[in-house]
């Protein structure tokens, strides 16, 4: 398998469509259902080389998830990629303060989240 990457949505239906077209692509994927699951799959899955994740979820949003791993020097640079379906420019400004790499609005072209991964999993 390839490089290792993290997939947080709430969805599981949206979870199924990104890990398809990264295993497709040579990822490997782990899949979270929320930040506070993301969190948990972050320390327990270790070679985690990218997050891709949802805003809005049950429990734990994926902006309060990325302020959180920012602040574990282990996951200060670890690139994260914002994929919702919201695109208002103070919600990617927070994204971007939050430490977002990137910010993709849902419905997804699979060959613009392929191209993405493949820039940004290190």
């Amino acid at each position: 398998m390839g490089k290792k990457i993290l997939v947080v949505d709430d969805s599981s239906t949206i979870r199924q469509q990104i890990n398809f077209v990264l295993s497709q692509g040579g990822f490997e994927v782990v899949e979270a259902q929320d930040g506070k699951d993301g969190l948990a799959k972050l320390k327990g899955n270790p070679g985690i080389s990218m997050v891709i994740s949802d805003v809005n979820m049950p429990v734990m949003g994926g902006l309060e998830m990325v302020e959180l791993m920012r602040k574990d020097p282990a996951n200060a640079n670890l690139p994260v990629i914002i994929l919702t379906t919201e695109g208002t420019a103070a919600l990617i400004e927070r994204g971007k303060a939050a430490g977002a790499k990137g910010w993709l609005v849902k419905p997804f072209r699979p060959e613009q989240l392929l191209t993405v991964a493949k820039k940004l999993a290190a």
